[in-house]
């Protein structure tokens, strides 16, 4: 017991004891109601579990198991081969035994694709667990035959929970200070929180153990910033308002400081899709972000940092127009200063002879050079 790590000593067994994911394991969580509909019907469905690391998708999957009281076979995708699990779904057994496979996006799609017979016949039940988008990395077939489960990064407030069962564990204390950096350090990830936790309960035999102690159990300091604070929003702002100007040095550094910090890669894409669009002037522009955007989607950390390097200096060193935005936006304001203003008559289509008699589209020219703005602004130049 001496050598098993703090995560799993501490590991949930139960709903009751399990933290976060409300929507799932809360009251009315949907996890919750299927298993207490299993126990009348003893259906239970596939699940692709999705969501980032040290959230909690094997301990759900174990809890699943126990609680439905069936055989239970956990495998990794990383380091067990097909045929092993081809050994376990061949058994004729009276319920379908639990089979959880961890990063189950690392199959192959024919190594998928064997697992498709008997999860269509029910004779076992598939739970996959991944990081990565399913949609992407997980063949349509098998998630046609699963539902797929979203889990949420953990909160503040859930690694508070899982941090105080720890403390108690160890029987340690943190310092205020201590407490604060681990919480942010740890990227809502109770493995990372619970692992520098023991290291750092485990090189001191001070109480309560202090910021230092946590820098060393990390090893490095981690850059974090509130991501509700204004750190969080001085950053991104840096990071725009520097591409915006075309210096590429400050683009990479702010993005850097983004990275080191854990933000959401899909964030940090996000605000440069938007970027394309409002300050540069090629529309090849918002094709780059876009294919940058979906790089972060299907790799994820660590490797989709050189996606967004990339990204980031071809928008910073991308001639730079905002006429089109601009134009919009004050599109934008007569809509909202005059409202729905009449369209001309000559530029709507006439489908019955009602509407030709009415006027609708008489006097259309395709290649006029007058204006179809409503009346009222006709005169209106916006970009």
């Amino acid at each position: 017991m001496e050598n098993v790590p703090l995560p799993e000593k501490i590991r949930p067994k139960t709903l009751k004891d399990f933290v976060g994911q409300e929507h799932l394991a809360g009251e009315k969580g949907v996890i919750r109601i299927l298993l207490k509909n299993a126990g009348k019907t003893g259906f239970f469905p596939s699940l692709i579990l999705w969501g980032p690391p040290g959230i909690g998708k094997t301990t759900l999957a174990r809890i699943i198991a126990s609680e439905l009281k069936r055989e239970y076979f956990e495998f990794s995708a990383v380091s067990t081969s097909i045929k092993e699990i081809e050994k376990i779904m061949i058994k004729e057994t009276l319920f379908p035994p639990i089979v959880v496979i961890d990063e189950i996006h690392r199959f192959n799609k024919a190594q998928q694709a064997k697992l498709l017979p008997f999860v269509e016949k029910g004779s076992i039940t598939l739970i996959g667990a991944t990081t990565e988008n399913p949609s992407f990395e997980v063949i349509s077939p098998l998630l046609s035959r699963t539902r797929v489960i979203l889990l949420h990064q953990h909160s503040e407030k859930d690694l508070k929970c899982i941090l105080n069962k720890g403390l108690k564990f160890l029987k340690r204390k943190l310092s205020g200070k201590a407490q604060k950096f681990i919480l942010e350090s740890s990227n809502g990830d109770a493995r990372i929180l619970l692992t520098t936790l023991e290291i750092a309960a485990n090189i001191t035999s001070s109480d309560p153990l202090q910021i230092t102690h946590i820098e060393q159990a990390l090893q490095k300091r981690q850059l974090g910033f509130d991501k509700h604070g204004d750190e969080f929003y001085n950053v991104i702002s840096a990071f725009i308002k520097s591409m915006r100007a075309s210096d590429v040095d400050a683009s990479l550094y702010y993005l850097a400081r983004m990275v080191a910090a854990g933000q959401d890669p899909l964030y940090i894409a996000r605000r440069m899709v938007v970027f394309a669009s409002e300050d540069v002037a090629s529309p090849t522009a918002l094709v780059v972000a876009n294919a940058v955007f979906q790089a972060c989607q299907q790799i994820g950390y660590p490797e989709c940092q050189e996606n967004l390097a990339a990204g980031t200096v071809y928008l910073a060193t991308a001639k730079k127009d905002r006429s089109a935005y601009n134009a919009y936006m004050s599109a934008l304001k007569d809509v909202e200063t005059y409202g729905n203003l009449p369209i001309p008559l000559k530029i709507l289509n006439a489908p019955t002879k009602l509407m030709k008699d009415l006027g609708y589209g008489k006097g259309y020219d395709k290649y006029t050079k007058d204006s179809f703005l409503p009346e009222k602004i006709k005169n209106r130049k916006y970009y």
